[in-house]
């Protein structure tokens, strides 16, 4: 037989059917609401019984009353006409974009807040429907950290971690304020930056700022100055998950004296932090 259109499914049509414990009553709880006795058959005795007020039964939502009590001998049970259940399934590739209603993405579904790592979003493909988690498109694991007190007494010509020992914020709980440590064990690509202020009480030949990953400088920046400098860097790092990242500086010292790195401030007044956040799809 020919069809305008996809060809229909089979499908099935089963009633759903109920049989009771009887007795001495006229008042039955059903196991599914109907809305009134017209969509139930039921039997006594095997003999079906009219429905209807002024008959022999009424229905509604799932109470059923009997116009005579059945006796505790007599045997009960009823076909639910109006559940009648369709085993039929849409045709493949039949649901088209027409056929959803515009209130199939509402505000009762809406979030309120900002979705967690593990939700996902759904995107197009080339035309294929696939699903993203929403961690994979922000910029999280991120942080930025602060000294919140002087860092003192640079030895010279030395490599020394910057002990910024106090977060702005931290999205994941990345970053270590008693090593002074980011690892954001997601691997990515991930953006750095920092600016440290350093001064002291003699002359310095020259002054660096170097990020280190896994203990090990990777790049870093070197400028020649006299007693005051303001180191700054950014830059970014292929990270795997289990890869950190540290924050270094150095002095050469020209005379003797000392150089400690000013932290002038607190949060609204700062001259030493730095910075890390994953890049967006990286």
């Amino acid at each position: 037989m020919s069809y305008i259109g996809p060809e229909p499914q089979e499908a099935f049509t089963s009633y759903a059917t109920e049989t009771f414990s009887v007795s001495a009553t006229t008042s039955y709880t059903l196991s599914h609401s109907v809305a009134n006795e017209n969509e139930l058959a039921l039997f006594i005795n095997n003999v079906r019984q009219q429905p209807g007020s002024g008959k022999a039964y009424t229905a509604s939502g799932t109470a059923l009353t009997l116009s005579a009590a059945t006796a505790t001998t007599d045997t009960m049970y009823a076909i639910y006409l109006g559940r009648a259940l369709q085993t039929s399934v849409p045709h493949t590739n039949s649901i088209t974009s027409d056929m959803l209603a515009s209130t199939f993405i509402s505000g009762e579904t809406a979030l309120t807040s900002e979705p967690a790592s593990t939700d996902e979003l759904l995107l197009s493909d080339a035309g294929t429907l696939k699903r993203i988690d929403y961690s994979l498109i922000t910029n999280t694991p991120a942080f930025s950290a602060y000294l919140n007190a002087d860092q003192t007494s640079l030895a010279d010509n030395t490599w020394i971690k910057v002990a910024a020992n106090t977060e702005f914020f931290d999205s994941d709980g990345k970053y270590d304020v008693s090593t002074y440590r980011f690892t954001p064990t997601v691997a990515g690509k991930y953006m750095f930056g920092a600016s440290i202020y350093i001064e002291g009480s003699a002359t310095m030949n020259s002054s660096s700022i170097a990020l280190y990953k896994n203990g090990s400088k990777i790049f870093y920046k070197e400028e020649n100055v006299d007693d005051i400098t303001n180191q700054q860097i950014t830059g970014a790092l292929d990270l795997d998950d289990d890869d950190y990242v540290e924050l270094y500086i150095k002095v050469d010292v020209a005379s003797s004296g000392t150089f400690f790195v000013n932290q002038d401030g607190t949060t609204t007044n700062n001259r030493a932090y730095w910075y890390g956040y994953k890049l967006t799809g990286a």
